[in-house]
């Protein structure tokens, strides 16, 4: 199967919390209420060195995930 990029995602248990699903490596769920990151990847050290460069890049595209599709919501 073939999945987006990112996700959006809610659950009723946490009323005040949107979050973005990463779905390529690495993995990860973004809590936008807080900025907590959930890594769903077991990283070595080669991965930990690639992901300390990665990491504000990937969150900074979530976040543009975010704003786009909340700006199509408003916009419907």
């Amino acid at each position: 199967m073939e999945l987006p990029k990112f996700l959006l995602g809610d659950n009723t248990d946490f009323p005040d919390t949107a979050f973005v699903v990463h779905t390529d490596f690495p993995r990860f769920i973004l809590n936008l209420e807080n900025d907590d990151i959930e890594w769903l990847e077991d990283f070595d050290q080669h991965d930990q060195k690639e992901l300390e460069t990665e990491t504000e890049n990937l969150i900074q595209q979530a976040l543009e995930f975010y704003d786009r599709e909340v700006a199509r919501y408003e916009d419907d």
